[in-house]
């Protein structure tokens, strides 16, 4: 499935990849071979299908489906490859990071379809595996867009920091068959432009196919408290100054920023409500038990001795 040129191109990618500009990645065209790629492109399922709602529950214009293997034979075939030796092996050689996992329930991966007014904000990835608490390490997207235009946006954005007045930006465009491998860190900030279609262009959308790789431990350097996603709330445009006389778009853009920012603020707000409730049960269960039971006790002693 892959394109042969990858694997005789190994050691070029390990260069590029070690490049920190702003954090490690690599831009590796015709990543999978001409019929597969077709191939994958004809299957990708349609925008109904997948979750096509946001952080907030609401309706949006990206739509994801997690579990490729039931998109077709061809993202079946994709499934078995990804898990082998010789492809963990082979991205692991490119990026220097060897022993890599595959992450069998596809959190946060699958295929990624974004409609005309899609935008990402800046952020960092959630560091552990949901469920085995593996450390994440390695993202890979492939773009499936046979045509696509610089001025539309959607170009993948990485920072060197979003919250700096001095954050660098490398713009990757993404274009058919193109995979982009970059690390997972704590400073590997990326997202995406707001795709503007123009209005005979509306049908198209922004399709890829987002792989996730992990390993059971990582460098000491790297180590972070567990984390959700981590987001940077776009910064207003620089027109927005003193004595601007706001248009209708105007007001729209910043209708759009402080909806944005108040989708992060619910996200922080259900995060904190959930993390409460678990600890609020935790503790009735150990109330519940003998060791709750002799809390209990020795508190009421205490108490009669303060008395």
């Amino acid at each position: 499935m892959l394109n042969p040129a990858v694997t005789a191109r190994a050691a070029e990618f390990v260069a590029q990849f070690q490049r920190r500009e702003p954090f490690r990645h690599v831009v590796i065209d015709d990543f999978f071979d001409a019929k597969t790629c077709a191939r994958l492109l004809d299957e990708f399922p349609p925008f109904e299908r997948g979750n096509a709602r946001n952080e907030a529950g609401e309706l949006g214009n990206k739509s994801t489906v997690e579990k490729i293997r039931g998109l077709g034979p061809t993202y079946a075939a994709l499934d078995d490859l990804i898990q082998t030796r010789g492809f963990l092996d082979l991205i692991g050689r490119i990026t220097s990071i060897p022993e890599l996992l595959y992450d069998p329930w596809y959190f946060g991966g699958g295929t990624h379809e974004n409609r005309h007014g899609q935008d990402l904000d800046a952020h960092v990835d959630f560091n552990r595996h949901p469920v085995e608490r593996w450390h994440r390490r390695l993202n890979l997207i492939v773009y499936l867009n046979h045509e696509w235009d610089d001025a539309w946006g959607g170009a993948l954005d990485l920072h060197s920091d979003p919250r700096s007045p001095d954050d660098a930006i490398t713009s990757i465009a993404p274009r058919y068959n193109r995979a982009v491998i970059f690390e997972t860190t704590e400073w590997s900030w990326h997202g995406f432009r707001r795709i503007d279609l123009p209005d005979d262009k509306r049908a198209l959308s922004r399709k890829s196919i987002a792989l996730y790789f992990y390993t059971t431990q990582r460098p000491q350097d790297e180590l972070a408290d567990t984390h959700s996603t981590i987001y940077v709330d776009a910064p207003l445009p620089e027109r927005f100054k003193a004595g601007l006389i706001l248009n209708d778009a105007d007001v729209q853009e910043l209708r759009t920023l402080l909806a944005r920012r108040d989708q992060h603020n619910q996200r922080l707000y259900r995060d904190v409500t959930q993390i409460t409730k678990q600890l609020e049960q935790a503790q009735a269960a150990l109330s519940r038990g003998r060791l709750g039971r002799l809390r209990y006790f020795v508190r009421r002693v205490l108490a009669q001795l303060k008395g």
